[in-house]
């Protein structure tokens, strides 16, 4: 069953973390507007059921611990089509890591801070190096978290590139 998002609950538009995220999204003059969805949308099927899309539509943002050579240990985005999973060991051969693994819950939270199932592109507490699948640019339209499990955005490809910095790179 499809449920087609509806009118914004306020709870969910006041939220600190959206407002964090609309803010840095006005800010780097995104035109789409956050949606709530009637359910939370912690996983790309459930994003994409929740908005009548294919689950590769939805930008996952996952956070992963990157290890650089001599052990120092930050967080990375990449920002991947609901359809793939991240294989660790290319980014990592990717872009010069030791290992990439996948963050547990605290290490999201600290890093971004926001929740899994709410992570957004943008607005994190320490903005992270990031990766975009270049499979979301067969879309015109793709949906990213916007702070809460609730909460989406649409956007594009390009737009991913431009107010995140990241780099275009296969992840799958």
């Amino acid at each position: 069953m499809t449920h087609v998002p509806t009118a914004a609950p306020e709870p969910v538009l006041d939220h600190p973390a959206v407002q964090r995220v609309a803010a840095a999204l006005s800010a780097f003059g995104v035109r789409g507007t956050i949606t709530v969805l009637d359910d939370a949308a912690r996983t790309a099927r459930q994003a994409a059921v929740a908005l009548g899309v294919d689950p590769a539509q939805i930008a996952n943002s996952l956070v992963f611990k990157a290890h650089r050579p001599g052990g120092a240990e930050e967080s990375l985005l990449v920002l991947t089509s609901g359809a793939h999973r991240v294989d660790t060991v290319k980014v990592a051969d990717l872009i010069g890591l030791e290992t990439v693994e996948r963050a547990d819950p605290q290490f999201v939270l600290e890093h971004t801070g926001f929740p899994i199932g709410g992570v957004p592109p943008v607005a994190h507490l320490r903005p992270p190096a990031t990766l975009v699948d270049v499979s979301l640019a067969r879309y015109d339209r793709v949906w990213a978290a916007a702070g809460h499990p609730h909460a989406v955005f649409p956007t594009s490809y390009d737009e991913l590139l431009r107010i995140t910095g990241g780099q275009p790179a296969e992840v799958a």
